[in-house]
């Protein structure tokens, strides 16, 4: 079966690649030569999920998926959740994101967040959605080289290293887009053939 990953984050695409049965062709948007940024204007991170797998499966009408994700502050709200990608603004960085989170919890006592992934999948025009949740805390420094985004600061809970410390493998059997993904991949194996 051919699934369009409706991203053009190449480490998302292969985190996944790894997760997918081999009976699954993965596309990004790249193979298909989709250029264009999809505007994440949902609230909340299964309708920004929704919003890209849908806009996908209508221009190229082939079974897609798409996925959202978000860092979780208890101290801060939940901030910076759905905005996670442009925390520190439109035109920022990683590192910048990274700055800004520190500084945010500069004072704050509770590093309590969670990182979640919300995964969009159009089959035959049927909508699905699968949620990945894991808690950790925010360290007060950046740790680890590996990974992306707010990984060199996340500590999932049980563990002493960040994600950034963690090979891609040891990252994706754990990780909250790793938990949605083996939802999805569950559905696959079960209603595909």
């Amino acid at each position: 079966m051919k699934l369009i990953f409706a991203t053009h984050n190449q480490h998302k695409l292969q985190e996944i690649k790894l997760l997918l049965p081999k009976s699954i062709e993965l596309v990004s948007l790249a193979d298909v030569n989709f250029t264009e940024d999809i505007a994440e204007t949902g609230s909340t991170l299964k309708d920004n999920a929704l919003l890209k797998a849908r806009y996908i499966y209508h221009r190229f009408h082939t079974n897609c998926f798409a996925d959202d994700s978000g860092l979780e502050v208890e101290a801060l709200n939940g901030e910076p959740g759905v905005y996670s990608a442009r925390y520190a603004g439109l035109h920022k960085n990683d590192a910048d994101n990274n700055q800004k989170l520190l500084t945010e919890l500069k004072d704050k006592l509770n590093r309590n967040a969670c990182f979640k992934t919300v995964i969009a999948l159009i089959i035959d025009g049927k909508e699905y959605t699968f949620e990945g949740i894991i808690e950790g805390i925010i360290l007060t420094e950046m740790k680890g080289i590996k990974g992306f985004g707010y990984d060199p600061l996340f500590q999932p809970n049980g563990y002493n290293k960040t994600f950034a410390e963690m090979s891609t493998e040891e990252k994706s059997k754990i990780s909250h887009r790793g938990l949605a993904v083996n939802k999805l991949v569950d559905f696959l194996s079960a209603n595909t053939h």
